[in-house]
Formats: structure tokens, sequence, C-alpha cells
């Protein structure tokens, strides 16, 4: 009898023909690529190649965060500066969609990593901008012991934090939560004398004194976020701590009832298991 082809060789479709019972089942070619969500990026201030990098791989989803105060310049940041981040978001987020084939959606929050000046107007507008489809999350935010440029005392960071959580209630939407890590032995190199941080314009020499001290200010942040949350009248439940990491896992598990989220490709997860 004829063989199908005219390779000299086997070839593999032979084979499975040949094939019955169990060894027939015939796999879908979806599960080549394997779908997948991205629950807190920052990629609409990538490339395009970046973000296509995302749909190769499976994407189906994404909530890009535009809070991040490292896009700010180095000065004590205004409402406006925390807003053009916010508009420049919503502006790219239907061309990514449309170039790259995936649904983006948009978690905008007030970062306290750095003061920011007259923070009462940006709350104000904030409401609005809540209000908005495409916005599905508010944050990251939460108290930062750390500060950049100009320095924000923990109670006024704990003033914007729980205020944005209560616009989370109003609004019915979750928040993220921006937890500060424990340094892990494992870093990336990045430009001397700038620091750590891989792709930021951040120079670390224009740090500002911290506002928490004490044995662990990384995990007594978590902890005054938690207060802020329940004292905002927001079910914890609706509540997504960014950037897990061991120092923090076990307080939020047994004595919490948020959600956990691990940062993958950073070296906050080096070490976690």
């Amino acid at each position: 009898m004829p063989t199908p082809h005219a390779t000299k060789r086997p070839t593999d479709a032979a084979y499975l023909d040949e094939r019955d019972g169990v060894d027939a089942v015939d796999l879908p070619r979806e599960l080549l690529t394997l779908p997948w969500i991205d629950i807190h990026n920052h990629a609409h201030t990538l490339s395009w190649d970046d973000r296509e990098r995302y749909a190769l791989a499976g994407c189906r989803s994404m909530l890009m965060v535009a809070s991040g105060y490292h896009w700010t310049p180095y000065k004590p940041v205004e409402a406006d500066d925390i807003r053009f981040l916010w508009d420049d978001a919503i502006n790219r987020r239907t061309a990514i969609e449309r170039n790259h084939f995936f649904e983006a959606k948009l978690g905008l929050g007030v970062h306290t990593g750095v003061r920011i000046e007259n923070p009462d107007d940006l709350l104000a507008a904030m409401d609005d901008y809540c209000a908005l489809e495409e916005v599905i999350a508010v944050g990251e935010t939460g108290v930062v012991p750390s500060q950049h440029v100009s320095g924000w005392s923990v109670d006024e960071q704990r003033a914007v934090v729980q205020a944005q959580m209560e616009l989370a209630r109003d609004h019915d939407l979750p928040v993220i939560l921006h937890t500060p890590n424990t340094s892990a032995d494992a870093k990336r190199s990045y430009r001397d004398g700038l620091g750590v941080t891989p792709g930021y314009e951040k120079n670390a020499g224009l740090g500002a004194d911290p506002v928490l001290n004490g044995e662990n200010p990384a995990l007594e942040s978590v902890k005054l976020d938690v207060t802020a949350a329940r004292d905002a009248g927001l079910d914890e439940e609706r509540v997504v701590a960014s950037h897990a990491d061991r120092n923090n896992t076990r307080y939020l598990m047994e004595e919490t009832d948020c959600y956990l989220s691990y940062t993958i490709g950073h070296s906050w997860l080096v070490g976690v298991g």
C-alpha cells in the first residue's frame, strides 16, 4: 500500500494515523500557549515589543497600574503630576488593546513613596476617575517607610491611603496594596551609583529619611494599611497585598482576609518558597 506522504523517511503523521485507544486523544492546539492574566504591571510604560511579548506568551488580560511615582520629576510632586500619569494610561489603553489583542484594564491610585502637594485636590478628582469603565481597581497604594525626594509623615500617608480605600468601597473596587519588602540577598545590577531598581530612572541618592523605624518597618506598614482598610469599612477580601514576601505572608494569611500576590521576575521573589 502506498504511503500517504512522499517523504522517504517515516513521518509523525504516519505514526499518529496508527494510534488507537487512549493514545488517540487529539489534544487541542490551544494548550501550546496556556492563557493567563497579569493582575499588576506597568505595561503602558513599556515598548511595543515588550507588550507584544505578553501577547505571544498567551496573556489574555492585564491590569496596568498607573500610580508609579517613579515616573514623576525629581521634585516635590503635585496633584497634576499624578493626574498626568492617570491620563496617559487612559489615553494609551485603547491603542494597546487594539495593537496586541489582549484586554487591558487600569488601576489608578496615589502612591505615597514621595510627598504629593495638594493631595485633597487629587482625591477629589479620583472619585470621577473611579467611575470610568476601564478602571477596575484602586492602587497601587500603601504606607511606605522609605521616602523619595520629599518625605511624607506616616499619619499623612495613612490618611491618603484610607481616603482611597473609602473611594474603593464607594465604587465597589478592589484595592492593590504596595507592600514594602525586606531586601533579598540576590539583586539585579543597575547603573552604578543610582541604586538597584531595574528599569526605573530612579536616583536612590535622592532618598529622604525613612518615616518608620524600629525592628520591622516593612511589616508595620502592612499592618497600618490593613487597619486603614478596616477603618474605611472596606472588606478585607477586596484587598490584594501585592509584592508579598516571607516577611508579611504569615501575618496576612493568619490575621487578615486579604489576598496575596507575589511579584514574579523581580528580586522580591528570591527566597520565597
